[in-house]
């Protein structure tokens, strides 16, 4: 018998204390063709969606996929992201949360060894004035400048990725 991955378990426990706790959930996924997002909005071949209650519609997050729909930039969107793509869970307002390392995205692993191996989290995601990818939700779409910009000092904590 195939061994269960923890990650979407996992995943749903920091979803679950972030809600409790009052703070907003945020998850970083790395977009492939098996990701169904708003294109417009990936930066580096990632993006950060809240996924708090009030920025989503109909939220479900299975053992194999997180799906809900979104409004960016008032209209609303079908959202569809593979759990083997979440790279980070973490509260937007403190940064505490968990990454995973994601090798493999769910469009490069075949469907049989995808659901064989499970994936292992790594412990560590703390809050920096870095940003990597832009936050996605109603309320802030995009960050502003582009990609070569340096970091702002001030403002909300975001997840840096140590590798």
């Amino acid at each position: 018998m195939a061994e269960i991955s923890t990650k979407p378990y996992l995943l749903r426990a920091i979803y679950e204390w972030c809600t409790d706790s009052g703070f907003t959930p945020y998850i970083a996924v790395k977009v492939d063709g098996a990701t169904t997002v708003p294109m417009e909005y990936v930066r580096k071949g990632e993006i950060i969606l809240n996924i708090s209650f009030g920025a989503t519609s109909g939220l479900k997050m299975d053992n194999d996929a997180i799906h809900f729909r979104a409004r960016f930039n008032g209209v609303s969107r079908e959202i569809y992201i593979p759990v083997h793509n979440v790279l980070a869970i973490y509260a937007n307002e403190n940064g505490q949360g968990m990454a995973f390392e994601v090798t493999t995205t769910a469009a490069e692993t075949p469907a049989s060894e995808a659901e064989a191996s499970p994936a292992a989290p790594a412990l560590s995601a703390v809050p920096s004035k870095g940003v990597d990818s832009p936050v996605v939700d109603d309320v802030a779409p995009t960050t502003p400048g582009g990609d070569d910009e340096p970091p702002k000092k001030g403002g909300r904590p975001t997840l840096t990725r140590i590798k």
